[in-house]
């Protein structure tokens, strides 16, 4: 993978994956962010044959992480204050 797509690809997660307000939905959000992901990927000159070289399915990669972010939500919440 190109370092620009690493680049893209990193800056993009921290930017638009976030846990969703209805965790069940988890695997339509992620593809919808996956196909918002290779939309501007296209636009920024980044193939998503380059980003699906190193990481896979980019919307199994999403969806793992929206489960890290409702995980790591959920965990924040059980810590008392």
């Amino acid at each position: 993978m190109t370092e620009k797509a690493i680049e893209f690809l990193q800056e993009w997660i921290s930017e638009k994956v976030h846990a969703p307000q209805e965790p069940a939905k988890l695997e339509e959000k992620a593809e919808v962010l996956a196909k918002e992901c290779a939309r501007q990927a296209a636009r920024a000159g980044v193939p998503l044959e380059d980003i699906e070289e190193e990481v896979g399915d980019l919307e199994e990669l999403i969806a793992s992480k929206l489960e890290d972010a409702v995980e790591a939500r959920k965990d924040a919440s059980d810590t008392p204050s």
